[in-house]
């Protein structure tokens, strides 16, 4: 009892404080993995920033190319067959890559603001079918203004117009539409009289959205296109607040078929508005949802990168943002051309750390399970040990009792022995 009662003691005491120890590390585990996470999200957003950036910075290298070009119609369709990018694509239950002309049309504009010579989805477009774009009401989505844009600009300059396309509505994308649009590039071309014209590029929006489309900001991998009910996914906000790139392409700025903007959700106009399935997004003006919402939007266009959690259809989301650092007369300082978000339910995270909280409660289960079958052993051993010492002790007394002492009812003094010898 001398051992085993200590021996116990320091069992439980061990016990009890690898639990301990078990709960302090899932909880710090908790913290760390949910700081972790999101700073490597918010590395990720300001990485995908910076390659929009540099895609539009070549977009504006590739119009000034074309002012060089020879002004035929051969010279404008080889440009076009040439300038392709990949894009991931699902057809009929397959996925796989293809390369996809980055550029919809190229046009040469006299100064007049009629077409000259226009390729159009890779072909030549026949002199009776180019028209004059001066008027926007004649542009492709009725109310364009590119020619007076570019038209304003000094040779070298160049004028990047928005994401502009037919809305899709909520009804339109459940049934399988999805969002397909254009950016007008535009820069004013010049002979000895002066301004002779324009030349414009028409930009395959596809070929933007795609460095969001195809990101899931909790995993490193792509996909075709990502899920927003999941609520983990990425988008891109241009710089008014407008949303020009998300999963759920009835949230994307998009026009009527007259040419008019379909106009953003307010407080005053979201349940009239969603009951038709047009929910276009401009997040400045989210505020009646959350504060949050505003405010990133604020900080973003401030140039600055960070991360916010916010309300949103119910759920909170964790939003790391970085803006789009491309400059032009169009996209000034210090907001440039928008930002990146990438927005993860709050319980991704809670889901994530539970998991690694959940291994380390069983590792600390199991050493505790592990330490209960070692004492048990020691303790069963320790008796064993016991009762051969005790058999042992007991053998080596009666050994040294004299016969004669072992006789009942008798007196027996050894020292009599002692005397007799």
């Amino acid at each position: 009892l001398l051992i085993v009662i200590p021996l116990s003691l320091m069992a439980v005491l061990i016990a009890n404080g690898i639990f301990k120890l078990g709960d302090t590390a899932r909880e710090r585990a908790v913290t760390v993995l949910d700081q972790k996470s999101q700073e490597e999200i918010k590395i990720r957003a300001e990485n995908i920033a910076e390659d929009v950036a540099d895609f539009l910075r070549e977009r504006e290298k590739d119009i000034l190319v074309t002012t060089i070009l020879p002004p035929t119609e051969n010279a404008f369709k080889e440009f076009i067959s040439k300038n392709k990018k990949a894009l991931w694509v699902k057809r009929d239950g397959n996925i796989f890559q293809i390369m996809e002309p980055l550029y919809t049309e190229l046009a040469m504009i006299n100064s007049a603001g009629n077409e000259v010579i226009k390729i159009s989805g890779g072909q030549v477009v026949p002199q009776g079918n180019l028209i004059n774009i001066s008027n926007p009401a004649n542009t492709t989505y009725k109310s364009e203004d590119y020619f007076a844009q570019a038209k304003k600009l000094n040779k070298g300059e160049v004028y990047i117009g928005p994401v502009t396309g037919w809305y899709i509505s909520k009804p339109d994308f459940d049934s399988g539409k999805r969002f397909t649009g254009i950016m007008r590039l535009a820069t004013p071309i010049f002979d000895k009289q002066g301004f002779a014209g324009i030349i414009c590029l028409s930009l395959d929006v596809r070929h933007l959205a795609k460095f969001t489309d195809s990101i899931i900001p909790t995993q490193s991998g792509y996909v075709v296109e990502s899920d927003a009910s999941t609520g983990n996914y990425a988008y891109i906000i241009n710089n008014r607040g407008f949303v020009i790139s998300h999963p759920s392409d009835y949230h994307i700025a998009g026009l009527r078929q007259d040419g008019t903007p379909v106009p953003p959700l307010t407080d005053q106009t979201m349940e009239a508005m969603t009951k038709r399935g047009e929910e276009v997004l401009n997040l400045n003006l989210l505020g009646f949802m959350d504060a949050g919402l505003p405010e990133v939007t604020k900080d973003a266009a401030s140039g600055k990168a960070g991360m916010k959690t916010y309300k949103f259809a119910g759920r909170t989301k964790f939003v790391a943002y970085a803006p789009i650092k491309f400059y032009s007369q169009d996209y000034p300082k210090p907001g440039g051309f928008g930002w990146v978000g990438m927005g993860v339910d709050v319980g991704i995270f809670s889901e994530i750390a539970a998991s690694a909280g959940k291994k380390i409660q069983q590792e600390a289960e199991s050493w505790i399970t592990t330490i209960t079958v070692i004492i048990i052993i020691s303790v069963v051993l320790l008796f064993l040990i016991v009762a051969i010492l005790a058999r042992g002790v007991t053998r080596s007394v009666i050994a040294d009792v004299p016969e004669d002492a072992k006789a009942a009812g008798e007196y027996y003094d050894d020292d009599d022995d002692d005397k007799d010898d």
